[in-house]
């Protein structure tokens, strides 16, 4: 009996604290549709609002994307842009029909630019259409444990029955970061390349300004349309400290948060944070004498 009571107290002590160390979230919770932060080297979630949300991915969804051409093992093929291909919205890396590419290229202009239309190829030439290449994104997404989700096209732009949840998508990048080439490209800033049957040259520039912003970020990747909102899934790491960041549909400055939070967690713990465990410490230290009493 003493055991279970001394038990339900520290239970009820977690949930007490829980979050309590991260004010920059705390305050502005109300200005996201979903929050998620986790420690990947201690593998706790140490804030969470809205997970299992169903919410619009916008071009987070190209993580799934690139996971699939990355484990292809096509990434030297070439491929020929066809008209299909190019009949997307933007963003766009403004390809030709005709001109040539390798699969590898498409993968980094899709992830570091966030083109709809590499995204397009990448689908087409993979699976010989948007809707067979969707099936094979979920497929995939029930394979690695993502239960909320559902894909229809390989680049997020609007479908009522395209969604996920900050939960799934946590598990989307927890997979996606196993693979180092994946890790290697979404923390690039440019990658250059060119058309092989032209020669032409493309640039694709990284929407995420966290990089430039932040000096310990690492990627991943940002989304946007305008039902979606404005969209993050951010990592940073700083000596033995591994963070995973989800923002989605922000009313809030995205990179603001995202630096803050991560100072917070990364540069600010001798102060802020070791104050607020020594106070967890002796609550349960408190604790742990009433039940002797």
């Amino acid at each position: 009996m003493t055991f279970n009571v001394k038990k339900i107290l520290l239970i009820l002590l977690f949930l007490t604290t829980l979050n309590a160390n991260i004010p920059t979230l705390n305050k502005i919770d109300s200005q996201f549709d979903a929050l998620l932060l986790k420690d990947l080297k201690s593998n706790k979630i140490l804030f969470s609002s809205n997970i299992n949300k169903r919410i619009k991915p916008a071009s987070l969804t190209k993580m799934m994307t690139a996971i699939l051409a990355l484990e292809s093992g096509k990434l030297n093929s070439v491929v020929t842009i066809t008209k299909e291909m190019t009949e997307v919205e933007p963003s766009k890396a403004g390809f030709e029909v005709g001109e040539q590419f390798y699969l590898i290229d498409l993968v980094n202009s899709a992830l570091i630019q966030s083109a709809n239309d590499s995204s397009l190829a990448i689908a087409i030439f993979l699976s010989g259409s948007v809707e067979n290449f969707a099936k094979t994104m979920n497929e995939k997404a029930k394979k690695i444990g993502m239960r909320n989700s559902n894909f229809v096209n390989p680049n997020g732009l609007e479908h009522k029955n395209h969604y996920t949840t900050s939960k799934d998508l946590l598990k989307l990048t927890e997979y996606s970061i196993k693979n180092q080439l994946f890790n290697a490209i979404v923390k690039s800033k440019t990658h250059q390349f060119q058309s092989l049957s032209t020669s032409k040259k493309y640039t694709a520039k990284n929407h995420n300004k966290l990089l430039d912003k932040y000096e310990y970020a690492v990627g991943i990747k940002t989304g946007y349309t305008s039902k979606a909102g404005p969209c993050l899934v951010a990592r940073a790491k700083k000596d033995n400290k591994d963070l995973v960041l989800i923002m989605l549909d922000s009313r809030a400055d995205r990179w603001k948060v995202a630096t803050k939070v991560f100072s917070e967690f990364l540069d600010k713990k001798p102060a802020k944070l070791a104050n607020l465990q020594q106070k967890k410490k002796i609550k349960k230290s408190k604790a742990k004498k009433t039940l002797k009493t």
